[in-house]
């Protein structure tokens, strides 16, 4: 009866070691997490963004250069007389 009770309480020690690792783990992260968003949220105030390259366009750029590409094709192709 001895070992039972010896197993059983270094099973609650242990278990109760590893609950208290992982809370300290998740508020170090919450922690870290918010401090991200506040930094993003004066990023945004700030009225700019993350640093982004500028040799890579963003998406909107992308999108209306495609969008010229197409209308300049259609354009030549009615100047060279070609039904589309």
């Amino acid at each position: 009866m001895g070992t039972m009770t010896s197993d059983l309480a270094t099973n609650l020690v242990t278990a109760a070691i590893a609950l208290s690792a992982l809370t300290i783990v998740s508020l170090v992260a919450l922690r870290g997490w918010r401090d991200w968003i506040q930094l993003k949220r004066e990023e945004l105030a700030a009225g700019h963004g993350p640093a982004q390259d500028p040799a890579v366009p963003h998406a909107g750029s992308r999108i209306e250069i495609a969008d010229l590409k197409e209308r300049l094709r259609k354009l030549e192709a009615i100047a060279a007389g070609v039904d589309l």
